[in-house]
């Protein structure tokens, strides 16, 4: 049986690294797919790719690697990754990508161009890649059996103060995939998200007096199991989930639903509203103000 193969993008440093590696230890083909930029996005670098796949061909017994120098986000670059996995190993078996920036604004200061960035390499790019991916795999003769698409969000998507657009982006990773999922069940497409927590070049972004944990302690390989898990086809029956994965842990994020409903016979006021809310939410923030106390 021919060893499956992997896209990993954003697979040059950080947690789609690490996850490059897991996926060759555990057999797989992988194509290493990144632009090389700055943390902010700025610049370009093929070498990042080149390194990890270098790196995984010479480290780890009978695996292969191969990179690719391109921008996720980008519609031929993103078809080009997939094109080159399949010249390279005959197969797709899956995509995860790890593509995102950082830059910071508060809602008064963020420019046009920052948010559209943001926006452009976290959200756009998990489309291109899955738009491309989904297109091979229905125009294929005999396409791998178990297929598989991993985006890759963030804790960023709760909220933080001066990252509107980072946590825009991401939150709306994670409708993306409830909405591929549903989409592709019945073509036989696996789409997941993950929610990773580790060590990355956005921690260093932080002042090291504010960051939340150290390399050591929270180092990306830890995370990397839970990604190659949900690519692989012992997930077979895994799909439109949010798994978040952190150090030793790994859990679900609970999806949004409406819990509670209020019924007026009459139909609803303003007043019979503001009587009613306090019951709707007991038990439930209504303000989120105390967090940045």
């Amino acid at each position: 049986m021919t060893d499956p193969a992997y896209l990993v993008g954003g697979g040059g440093r950080g947690l789609g690294a690490a996850t490059a590696w897991e996926l060759a230890s555990e057999g797989a083909n992988v194509v290493v797919s990144d632009l090389g930029t700055a943390v902010d996005g700025s610049g370009s670098d093929p070498e990042p790719a080149r390194e990890v796949a270098a790196s995984i061909d010479d480290e780890i017994d009978g695996a292969s690697a191969v990179a690719h120098f391109g921008d996720a986000a980008d519609a031929d670059d993103a078809a080009d990754a997939i094109e080159t996995t399949l010249e390279a190993f005959g197969r797709l078996d899956g995509v995860a990508n790890f593509a995102g920036i950082l830059r910071d604004g508060m809602s008064w200061t963020l420019s046009d161009e920052d948010w559209d960035e943001v926006v452009r390499t976290h959200l756009r790019s998990n489309f291109t890649l899955l738009r491309s991916a989904v297109g091979h795999w229905r125009e294929a003769d005999d396409p791998p059996t178990d297929r598989s698409f991993l985006a890759v969000s963030s804790k960023g998507a709760l909220g933080n103060v001066g990252q509107l657009a980072y946590a825009s982006a991401n939150a709306g990773i994670l409708g993306f995939v409830r909405a591929a999922s549903t989409e592709l069940h019945r073509q036989d497409v696996r789409v997941n998200a993950l929610v990773p927590n580790g060590y990355t070049r956005m921690t260093e972004s932080i002042p090291e007096e504010h960051r939340p944990y150290t390399r050591e302690e929270m180092p990306p390989e830890d995370v990397a199991p839970a990604a190659a898990y949900l690519l692989s086809e012992a997930a077979a029956d895994v799909t439109g989930v949010t798994v978040t994965a952190a150090g030793d842990e790994i859990g679900i994020l609970s999806e949004p639903r409406q819990t509670r409903i209020g019924v007026a016979e009459d139909g609803w006021t303003v007043d019979s509203i503001d009587e009613t809310f306090d019951s709707l939410t007991a038990g439930y923030e209504t303000t989120r103000t105390d967090r940045f106390l």
